[in-house]
């Protein structure tokens, strides 16, 4: 009963240090987004400790509620990008994936170098630079109203592709840790996820088709609604099970279902679960920061000059990646693809209990985390006014052909 309650309070104060930062950051013209993670890291052990990581057993229920949190606001920007949206722009957005995992990697794994460290600490800190938290740039963008664009989608295509490629990496650089390659798990990982998203993207949307008749049958109410979470919750779990980031399952199934968006009016029907979740993915990011990496000044300069090699490997493979745009939408898809967030933690924290990197090298990688994670929002929520994205009418002109 005592931790149900300290549960209840903890839930209570987040959502409302959320909500009023929002409140806040909307007031004064800055995406809300970073609003929510400051108010995790107000809450977080390193300014009011409220809310402590360290206490297992609570934390581990604030986890799983920011995962559900993604998983819904991944899934209901799926909802508004069709399939054939994907399709049209599937050429740019594996340009951009690929090269924003080559880019950053070595940039990461050359600069480990120089600073003396070995071959394998220099691996993984150039796993932990290709990570994209496509979390954060997608909110950027459902907050101004823009899923729609062009930039959009193809940041979305690429995250899809980033994630895989980045699976293998880490499974490569896993591998040279423990002293062992599985050539056999890197091949699996890789025909898992190309099953996957072949099976979604092309008989997916032909097999919602058929079952979209049957929705008017059923007596229960708000049964789209029930299915649609279903189809949501089951993706995300596949996605997991195989390997996969469970963001991508979630994405995917709502991709397949902006079918059936405006016939079911699922968006509408998702935004009480959307404004009740996804605040609690950002907050919990934020109460996980490490603040007290900023008071190590030894290795600040090694953080500064990561972080600003993290920033030019995403601007310019990914910019590179999307030049047929033009020059300005690749800029904002350099930008968008970024922040770091979660994952690049991850891939680092693995390292640190490996035994492969040290803390210092992992103290100066959250330095980088925090850092892009930080800064994206307002840089990005700059470079895509509603006066610079142009909406689909004005995008008809020119589409990108079908080479996916």
């Amino acid at each position: 009963m005592e931790n149900i309650t300290k549960i209840l309070f903890d839930l209570l104060i987040m959502f409302a240090a959320a909500k009023i930062m929002v409140e806040i950051f909307e007031r004064i013209k800055q995406p809300a987004v970073v609003g929510e993670i400051l108010a995790g890291m107000l809450l977080g052990p390193y300014i009011f400790g409220l809310i402590h990581p360290s206490n297992v057993e609570t934390f581990h229920v604030y986890k799983v509620l920011a995962e559900i949190g993604v998983i819904i606001l991944l899934f209901s920007i799926g909802l508004h990008i069709r399939v054939d949206d994907i399709l049209k722009v599937g050429r740019t957005s594996s340009m951009v994936g690929v090269l924003g995992i080559i880019l950053p990697f070595f940039f990461g794994y050359l600069y480990t170098l120089t600073m003396e460290h070995n071959t394998v600490e220099a691996m993984f800190i150039g796993a932990a630079m290709v990570a994209t938290s496509v979390g954060i740039t997608a909110r950027v963008f459902a907050d101004l109203g823009i899923l729609d664009s062009r930039v959009a989608k193809v940041i979305l295509g690429a995250a899809v592709i980033d994630d895989i490629l980045g699976l293998l990496v880490l499974a490569v650089v896993t591998g040279v840790g423990r002293g062992a390659i599985s050539y056999v798990k890197i091949t699996l990982i890789t025909l898992e996820a190309a099953g996957f998203i072949f099976f979604l993207i092309i008989l997916g949307k032909r097999l919602i088709y058929r079952v979209a008749p049957t929705l008017n049958f059923f007596k229960s109410k708000n049964a789209p609604f029930a299915l649609a979470l279903l189809f949501c919750l089951g993706l995300s779990a596949v996605a997991s099970y195989i390997d996969l980031a469970a963001i991508i399952g979630a994405f995917m199934a709502g991709m397949v279902l902006a079918e059936l968006n405006v016939e079911f009016r699922l968006s509408a029907k998702f935004e009480s679960l959307y404004d009740f979740f996804v605040p609690f993915f950002f907050v919990v990011m934020g109460t996980q920061v490490d603040l007290s990496v900023f008071t190590k000044l030894n290795l600040i300069g090694a953080a500064l000059v990561l972080t600003l090699f993290a920033i030019l490997g995403k601007l310019l493979g990914c910019g590179l990646g999307a030049f047929g745009l033009g020059w300005k939408e690749a800029s904002v898809v350099g930008v968008g693809m970024v922040p770091r967030g979660e994952v690049g933690m991850i891939i680092a924290s693995i390292g640190l209990g490996m035994g492969v990197i040290s803390t210092d090298l992992y103290s100066v990688v959250i330095f980088m985390v925090i850092a892009t994670t930080l800064l994206t929002p307002p840089v990005l929520a700059k470079m895509v006014s509603k006066k610079f994205v142009k909406k689909k009418e004005e995008e008809k002109v020119e589409e990108l052909p079908v080479d996916l």
